[in-house]
C-alpha cells in the first residue's frame, strides 16, 4: 500500500479483505509495519522484532497495544472498529 492516497489504500484494503473471507482463497500472507493496513477478514498475526517472535495466534487475541509495545519499542495504544485497527505512540 506505499505510496497509495487513502482513497486507493482503502479499495485495495476492500479488496483483500473479500479475497480473505472467500471460502476458495487460499492461504494469504501480509507483511505491514501499520496495524491500519490490515484487512478485515484476516485471522491471524505474527509480531516481529529484530527478527525475534513477540506474538503469534489469532489477531484478536494477538494484536494488542502491550504486544505492540513489546514489537515496536515504544508504547501503543491500540484501538478496533469494525475490524478494522488503529494504533498510535500513547503519550
Amino acid at each position: 500500500t506505499a505510496s497509495l492516497d487513502l482513497g486507493a489504500r482503502e479499495e485495495l484494503l476492500s479488496l483483500l479483505g473479500g479475497y480473505a473471507q472467500a471460502p476458495t482463497t487460499p492461504a494469504m500472507i501480509m507483511v505491514t509495519h501499520h496495524v491500519e493496513e490490515i484487512p478485515v477478514g484476516f485471522t491471524h498475526v505474527l509480531l516481529l522484532r529484530d527478527g525475534r517472535v513477540v506474538g503469534a495466534g489469532p489477531l484478536a487475541d494477538t494484536l494488542t497495544s502491550a504486544a505492540l509495545t513489546e514489537a515496536f519499542g515504544v508504547p501503543i495504544d491500540l484501538t478496533e472498529h469494525d475490524g478494522r485497527y488503529a494504533a498510535r505512540a500513547a503519550h
